[in-house]
C-alpha cells in the first residue's frame, strides 16, 4: 500500500506542506500550509475525502504566510505550534516529546532549536518532518528570530542524527529540486554538517551574510496570528 502522505510546493517561497492521512478514519493533517495554497489544499481535501484535524507549524516563518488560521476558521481544524513559537494563537502549544494522534495515527514532537529559538520537527512513523532545522544537503539559516548555530548543530546531531538511518527527511523548503532524503544520507553527505565539529558549524554558519526574506516583516507578525494581517 502506498504511502498515506501527499508532499505539496508553493513555487514562490519553494515550501513544502505535508497532507499527512489515517486511512480508516479519513483525518489528516497538515504540516506547513501557505496561505496562496489554502484554495488548492481545501479541494484536495474535499477530493479526497478527507477531515482537516490539525494543522502544524514548524517554526514562525519568515517567507511565506500560514494559511492556519484560515483553515481553522473554515475546516474546524485544530491549530497547533511549537510552544517556543510564540504562535499565541495555535490552539495547542506544544512541548518536546508531545504526541498528536489523528485517527490511529500518531506524530512526535521534537525540539529542534537553532533556526529560530523555538524550531520543533515532527516524527510520523519513519517519517520526519524538519522545518528548516534539516534540509537536504543544507540546513536552515540561523540569524535571526533567536537563531543560534550551536544550538542547531545540537539539535541535528544530537536529536535528528540518532534516529535510524533509513529515517525519510521531508524538509519545510528545498531550492535544488530535492524533495526527499534519509538521516543516514545527511549524516554522510550534508556539505554543512557531516564531517563538521560544532565549532566548524557555527564558524560555517557566521560566515554565511544572507540577505533578509523580503516578506521577514510582514511574514513573522502575521504567522504568530496564525496569518491573520492584524491583531
Amino acid at each position: 500500500m502506498s504511502l498515506p502522505l501527499i508532499q505539496l510546493f508553493d513555487a514562490v517561497s519553494s515550501t513544502y506542506t505535508y497532507l499527512l492521512r489515517d486511512e480508516a478514519s479519513g483525518e489528516a493533517a497538515l504540516i506547513d500550509p501557505v496561505d496562496t495554497q489554502a484554495e488548492r489544499d481545501l479541494a484536495l481535501l474535499e477530493r479526497e475525502g478527507l477531515k482537516l484535524r490539525y494543522t502544524l507549524e514548524t517554526h514562525t516563518h519568515a517567507d511565506h504566510i500560514t494559511s492556519a488560521g484560515r483553515l481553522r476558521r473554515l475546516t474546524g481544524a485544530t491549530a497547533v505550534a511549537p510552544a517556543g513559537c510564540s504562535i499565541g494563537s495555535a490552539d495547542l502549544q506544544v512541548l518536546d516529546g508531545e504526541l498528536i494522534g489523528f485517527g490511529k495515527e500518531v506524530i512526535r514532537v521534537i525540539n529542534t532549536p537553532g533556526h529560530t529559538a523555538g524550531s520543533a520537527s515532527y516524527l510520523w512513523r519513519d517519517n520526519l518532518f524538519t522545518g528548516d532545522a534539516l534540509l537536504i544537503m543544507g540546513c536552515g539559516r540561523t540569524d535571526f528570530q533567536g537563531g543560534d548555530a550551536g544550538a542547531l548543530y545540537d539539535s541535528v546531531t544530537q536529536r535528528l542524527f540518532t534516529l535510524p538511518d533509513d529515517t525519510r527527511v521531508w524538509p519545510g523548503h528545498d531550492y535544488k529540486g530535492f524533495t526527499m532524503s534519509t538521516i543516514g544520507r545527511e549524516k554522510r553527505h550534508n556539505p554543512r554538517l557531516a564531517g563538521k565539529t560544532r565549532e566548524q558549524f557555527i564558524e560555517l554558519m557566521d560566515k554565511l551574510d544572507l540577505p533578509r526574506p523580503k516578506l521577514m516583516e510582514v511574514a513573522v507578525p502575521a504567522n504568530r496570528r496564525l496569518g491573520a494581517p492584524h491583531g
